[in-house]
């Protein structure tokens, strides 16, 4: 008989391995003890360039939580895929760790959503690797949406490099999980929104997801209680992650800077804060100074290697550059009235506000290019046609239009919070830059911006503290 990913097989092993206050907490098959509870107010692990950090305010990290446990039919937890130690999302080399120590039976290899196609089987754990390449090598998670109705565009076509068939969705898209913490600092919930509304708040928005994640991604037969919902909501929006040290620069909280958690747990925000084209509700005026985390080290010697984490800072607030062809921003007429022009001159902190946070402090999602082809070349191509202009995109990911329906939004994204990088690579909802120096680079080709070898490496020890 074929060897199936079923909703039926369990990885029986160890779920989570969470280092807290100097000894270990375990948690066992779908069963946490009792005693599994710590008054710890961090968790820390070590990342690729140092370490990150996650603080807690309320000073416990309770994994009888909900969050942590098996509510579903296929052995996924919200935990599956929002680790830790990979700043509350999931890593590829964290997977593969996780396929080579369960031989694919990790509860996150389900065919309803981990694998490339939709229900696949397979004979082979070569075969299964092959199956499940996506979340292996770029940590993607598959997401099948149907065009909605009355939508002003069909879809004509497509190329799939994984030769699907059968699936139940219109589409199949392919994006990272996005991280579980810093949620307080949202102003839209998934990367297209699809949990958001114009008149709900981020938190009844975040107890929808957690419902939504649990019926889909755990393939769970009921609905979470309400006392569930608010639970999860309660943990996860009580998380703050960065990093804390960095491998170059040391303690990034050290020599009067104030990166790591705990500065950002106290960071004033609200929505439309910093906001540049005028939706502030405090009518503050746009201050493109956004990251102010390390300030003081601007002083240190040019050879400090902390100095050039503060050049990189200053190089994101005040490098400016021809922003152009961003579609939501560019020619766009807020409700403030404020209509930014086809081109005009900008700092990378136009579209990250979020005083030292970098995400919207709006909903506004963008289209600055990430689902064009020949960024992601190992995902489907869709061919969108237009029913009033027959003009056609071909897109990997139409984005913000799958939910609204509305060829304005094909291909748009909100941006994510910027805290805990280097915890979380590959970037961008496609996985498709593999490291900072990637991210930048892309940033470098799309506007032109003409940044300098030094000034690239500054950005990427500006970005890696985050």
């Amino acid at each position: 008989m074929p060897r199936k990913s079923s909703s039926n097989r369990r990885f029986i092993g160890l779920c989570l391995l969470v280092a807290i206050g100097g000894f270990l907490i375990t948690v066992l098959g779908a069963h946490p003890t009792a005693a599994a509870r710590s008054e710890s107010t961090t968790l820390s692990f070590v990342d690729a360039t140092g370490r990150v950090t996650t603080y807690i305010p309320g000073g416990a990290l309770d994994i009888q939580n909900p969050f942590f446990q098996d509510l579903g039919t296929n052995g996924r937890r919200c935990v599956t895929c929002h680790v830790p130690d990979e700043a509350w999302t999931i890593t590829p080399e964290a997977v593969q760790a996780r396929f080579n120590a369960s031989s694919g039976t990790d509860p996150i290899f389900r065919n309803n959503d981990g694998s490339n196609c939709e229900g696949v089987l397979f004979d082979t754990l070569e075969e299964e690797r092959a199956k499940y390449s996506l979340l292996l090598t770029h940590g993607l998670i598959r997401v099948g949406l149907n065009v909605p109705p009355g939508a002003e565009f069909v879809i004509d076509g497509v190329t799939d490099p994984n030769a699907c068939t059968g699936a139940t969705d219109d589409v199949s898209l392919y994006r990272r999980p996005l991280p579980a913490t810093n949620l307080r600092f949202l102003s839209a919930v998934m990367w297209d929104g699809r949990e958001s509304s114009s008149t709900s708040a981020i938190l009844d928005d975040l107890a929808h997801q957690a419902n939504d994640a649990t019926r889909g991604h755990a393939q769970g037969f009921t609905n979470l209680t309400a006392t569930q919902q608010q639970q999860i909501v309660s943990f996860e929006t009580g998380l703050y992650t960065a990093q804390t040290n960095d491998t170059a620069s040391g303690n990034l909280n050290a020599k009067g800077a104030t990166g790591g958690p705990e500065a950002l747990s106290t960071q004033t925000f609200f929505l439309g804060i910093n906001d540049p084209v005028g939706l502030n509700p405090s009518h503050a005026t746009f201050d493109a100074n956004v990251m102010t985390i390390f300030n003081a080290w601007a002083a240190l010697s040019a050879n400090d290697p902390r100095n050039a984490v503060a050049r990189g800072q200053t190089i994101f607030n005040t490098k400016t550059f021809t922003i152009s062809g961003v579609a939501g921003l560019n020619n766009q007429t807020f409700s403030s009235g404020v209509t930014p022009p086809a081109s005009f001159d900008g700092t990378c902190t136009v579209c990250h506000d979020s005083p030292n946070v970098g995400d919207h402090s709006v909903k506004a999602p963008l289209d600055i290019g990430l689902s064009n082809p020949s960024v992601a070349a190992y995902l489907p191509v869709y061919r969108l046609r237009n029913l009033t202009t027959a003009e056609t995109i071909d897109t990997t990911d139409p984005g913000r239009a799958m939910i609204t329906g509305r060829w304005t939004d094909v291909n748009k994204f909100k941006g994510p919070v910027l805290r805990a990088l280097a915890a979380r690579a590959p970037y961008f909802h496609n996985g498709s830059a593999a490291t900072l120096s990637d991210v930048v680079e892309f940033y470098n080709r799309r506007f032109s911006i003409g940044l300098t070898p030094q000034q690239k490496s500054d950005l990427v020890a500006f970005l890696r503290s985050l």
